[in-house]
């Protein structure tokens, strides 16, 4: 498999082995083995969350959601009534500063959550397009081997037509001369 690999890489690539990307010698082996590299990437990576990863996509897809945004304003809009309504006695009066704790707290703890699930995504996205470029790197490899299959084809066609042509012209050569010598003969 050596002589082949070096031999396609210098074919595809055009550099020894040793000069390619990993994701370019990944491709280039499974083209030379003929085995798939398609996968389904983001069930395995969806597998191999940890607890916090999960929790952080969970809190940024709530908090990014309409349902958050419909129930945390119908929330607000509870509190300052209820404060305004009892004025005297209410538990959080007007400016509403243990309000103001409260949102800050939430957004202190929910940026850092929201931020994490987002470069993990970013990471994945990463791999994804790793994935995906070694994906069609091999298919690149594929039709140009199949295109090379087709050319070899076509010139070995064409190499035994012209065979069969020159045949069929030595042996119309051969009829011709031997009718032009019964057409001598008996004339």
């Amino acid at each position: 498999m050596t002589l082949d690999f070096t031999r396609a890489a210098a074919k595809w690539f055009g550099r020894q082995p040793d000069q390619l990307a990993e994701s370019e010698r990944r491709a280039l082996e499974r083209a030379i083995g003929r085995q798939t590299i398609a996968e389904d990437l983001g069930r395995r990576l969806t597998n191999q969350l940890t607890f916090g990863e999960r929790v952080a996509d969970r809190v940024a897809r709530l908090g990014g959601s309409w349902a958050f945004i419909t129930s945390f304003c119908a929330f607000l809009f509870v509190w300052i009534l209820v404060n305004l309504y009892f004025a005297r006695a209410a538990f959080d009066p007007y400016p509403f500063i243990f309000l103001n704790l409260l949102l800050s707290t939430l957004a202190a703890l929910q940026a850092p959550v929201i931020m994490m699930s987002q470069n993990r995504q970013a990471a994945i996205d990463r791999q994804m397009a790793v994935h995906d470029y070694e994906v069609n790197l091999k298919a690149e490899i594929e039709i140009m081997a199949l295109h090379e299959k087709m050319d070899a084809l076509r010139t070995e066609q064409l190499a035994a037509l012209l065979r069969q042509q020159q045949e069929q012209i030595d042996l119309l050569a051969k009829l011709l001369a031997q009718s032009g010598m019964t057409a001598r003969e008996s004339g």
